[in-house]
């Protein structure tokens, strides 16, 4: 069975963790978020993990060849079969980065799934999530709390994380169409990009990502 090395691209709110989840239990990949990464190494207290807390400690970012060291660390480690990266590359330069590397490795990305949703979608989806301390979620027009405010499951205060605030998701959106949403074309120009419509069901995302990635393993093995 050929591996699966894919890179999840989509704006924040997009719906990408759902599919992540999704496509972890069908395939068994083992997920590569950039942001749990450099805490996993952090908590650890890794060489990687020294060497990035002490740009994290000045407010500095991370340096890419950084992140890709501990990327490919993790696909080494357990990603024999494939793997599932979300939050990096963010920019070209990264991707390019990127791919000199896994070349070294003799390997290659399958694709870049990328799923799709417009600024008012977004904006919507998550200015209006609330979320208790326990971190239960809810939004206040697609799967509001029986109580105004009040978590169900622990009566807990709902709040608005800082993330969620409408200023904020737009700041979030500015900087992902300036850095990362031409991440498309480059992947496009390379054959590489397969995209998804987020606004729809949730369900009918994961079954077309599911078709399309069966389409790509039964070309490669023709």
């Amino acid at each position: 069975m050929s591996e699966l090395n894919l890179i999840l691209l989509g704006p924040p709110g997009a719906g990408k963790g759902t599919q992540a989840a999704r496509l972890r239990e069908d395939f068994g990949l083992p997920y590569i978020g950039t942001g749990d990464l450099l805490r996993e190494h952090k908590e650890n207290g890794t060489e990687l993990g020294l060497k990035a807390k002490e740009y994290m400690d000045n407010g500095d970012l991370v340096p890419d060849e950084l992140i890709i060291s501990m990327i490919l660390d993790k696909v080494e480690e357990d990603g024999d079969d494939g793997f599932l990266l979300d939050g990096f590359p963010r920019t070209v330069g990264q991707a390019d980065a990127l791919s000199e590397e896994l070349d070294k490795l003799g390997r290659r990305l399958t694709a870049a799934l990328s799923i799709d949703a417009s600024d008012d979608v977004v904006l919507a989806r998550l200015s209006g999530r609330r979320q208790c301390s326990n971190g239960h979620l809810y939004h206040v027009d697609f799967d509001p709390p029986k109580h105004d405010n009040v978590c169900d499951q622990d009566g807990k205060p709902l709040f608005q994380r800082k993330d969620d605030e409408p200023e904020t998701v737009k700041k979030r959106l500015k900087t992902y169409h300036k850095m990362t949403e031409p991440l498309k074309d480059y992947y496009d120009e390379r054959g590489l990009l397969r995209r998804f419509d987020g606004t729809r069901d949730k369900t009918e995302v994961h079954d077309h990502i599911r078709a399309t990635l069966a389409t790509l393993r039964l070309e490669e093995r023709l």
